[in-house]
């Protein structure tokens, strides 16, 4: 399945995987190339030393697919949150905001329930936050607007935040500031952003979620390799964010797998050419403890225990 330079395997939480993406149903742009592939897709991950698998929400409909491929599945679990892309939809589903708000707040209840032998799944609130690098698709007042309001889901429910922010870093920190002891902390997935700007998240303990989009460029690299490791959290952000040969961390990549093909050439067991999945995770952490020049174990158990602490500790 794959070539790896060493024999020592890892073991990891993927923080943030996009598995109800239709590309995992072989379905890309509204084009079917290929049938559905999520179990083999999730049996590599397993072989690659994925532990769990938060998959995240990012509407209250994938929010809901999400729930239910968590419950089928005992190494997945989920977020319930609206991305800030989609704050739209809060007043587009004909209901109200403050009932998307509802169904959102019940969602999580149901996802943390134990009852009836049920395993709780929702780890935390979110996608959510702040994206102005794609204001096409909302407006940065409606963003701030519904990200604030979803910041209460946290409040009520205990739960830490999965964060998003492009190009929107001060407008974050000055929202969340207010919100630094009404919340149990999160993470600034897939993070890219400055010096100054990974600093302020520090200072709201938060955590900085790293995968391919966060090891671009030298300055990312650069960035990366300063994240203390007791903030410091791994992701692929499924079926994005792959460590691409263009990447200035691909050259710290040892991992490469054997059997890749195009979507439209697709066989079964194959992984798919520009599609990322949980198995590439090895290649986030190689790129980042080679930047670090860190031991790839000693990250990769930090980020593992970090995970388990954030969104797994039974003290939160």
């Amino acid at each position: 399945m794959l070539k790896q330079a060493g024999t020592r395997m890892y073991k990891f939480i993927d923080i943030g995987a996009n598995l109800c993406d239709g590309m995992y149903q072989g379905e890309y742009h509204g084009s079917k190339k290929h049938a559905p592939d999520l179990d083999a897709v999730l049996a590599r991950a397993t072989h690659a030393g994925l532990e769990k698998i938060i998959v995240t929400g990012t509407s209250l409909q994938e929010s809901r697919e999400a729930v239910q491929l968590a419950r089928a599945n005992k190494q997945l679990y989920c977020t319930v949150g609206c991305h800030p892309t989609r704050c739209g939809e809060f007043t587009a589903q004909g209901s109200t905001p403050e009932e998307y708000l509802a169904q959102l707040l019940q969602l999580i209840q149901d996802g943390c329930c134990t009852a009836d032998g049920k395993r709780a799944v929702v780890v935390a609130v979110g996608e959510c936050g702040l994206d102005y690098a794609r204001l096409n698709f909302c407006d940065a007042d409606t963003q701030k607007t519904y990200f604030e309001q979803q910041l209460t889901l946290a409040e009520v429910s205990g739960l830490p935040l999965f964060l998003h922010c492009r190009d929107a870093a001060a407008d974050l920190i000055s929202i969340l500031t207010p919100w630094r002891d009404r919340v149990a902390g999160g993470v600034v997935h897939s993070f890219d952003g400055t010096k100054q700007e990974l600093a302020d998240i520090l200072d709201l303990d938060l955590y900085v979620g790293i995968n391919g989009c966060s090891l671009r460029t030298e300055e990312n690299l650069a960035v990366a390799a300063s994240v203390p490791l007791e903030r410091l959290l791994l992701e692929t952000d499924s079926p994005w964010c792959e460590v691409k040969a263009t990447h200035a961390g691909y050259r710290h990549v040892k991992t490469h797998f054997a059997d890749i093909r195009k979507k439209e050439k697709w066989q079964p067991g194959a992984m798919v050419k520009g599609r990322n999945e949980p198995a590439c995770i090895v290649q986030v952490l190689e790129a980042l403890a080679g930047a670090r020049e860190e031991d790839p174990q000693v990250v990769a158990q930090a980020a593992f225990d970090n995970a388990i602490k954030l969104f797994f500790s039974a003290a939160r």
